[in-house]
């Protein structure tokens, strides 16, 4: 009876993973979010400036300075945008860190139950590691498949993506 609880575990911890990417993909398919606009506002704005290459030499400085620029950049975009459009994204981004949240900790149960199983049998530990890579996977796979099945069933064409110059 304890290794058919172990497997139970097991495939209950990988469906709380998989649940959530899943629902979080459909919750955030049907956020009204006005990608033209947030194009336009990013389009507007210029590509924050390159650090000189001699900043490498002090990486935890150019890192710094790259995220410093980068913050600024992506300040200076948001501001662009129409205020509608500001309420849109930020519950977009709201909503899918809702959603990191619950599939993270349910991530992390699978993790535990994986690994009770592979100790129950005494497999080796990357067999554990293969068994997180192919069940995480799994979990992603099936909702990228479900959403490509959805929208090909309703005729519906991917949403096109902005094509900024550099």
């Amino acid at each position: 009876m304890h290794t058919i609880i172990l497997w139970i575990g097991f495939l209950g911890g990988w469906l709380l993973v998989a649940g959530p990417i899943y629902q979080a993909a459909l919750e955030l398919r049907e956020e009204e979010i006005d990608r033209e606009a947030i194009a336009r506002a990013h389009e507007s704005v210029p590509e924050p400036r390159r650090i000189s290459p001699w900043w490498w030499l002090l990486p935890p400085v150019a890192y710094l300075k790259i995220r410093r620029d980068r913050d600024e950049y992506q300040r200076v975009v948001f501001e662009a945008m129409p205020i509608e459009t500001r309420r849109q994204f930020l519950g977009f981004v709201n909503k899918a860190t809702g959603w990191l949240f619950v599939a993270g900790g349910a991530a992390l149960i699978a993790l535990k139950e994986t690994w009770e199983l592979v100790e129950h049998y005494h497999w080796p530990i990357w067999l554990w590691i293969v068994l997180v890579v192919i069940m995480a996977a799994v979990s992603v796979v099936n909702t990228a498949v479900r959403m490509a099945r959805t929208g090909k069933t309703l005729g519906e064409r991917p949403p096109e993506r902005s094509r900024r110059s550099h």
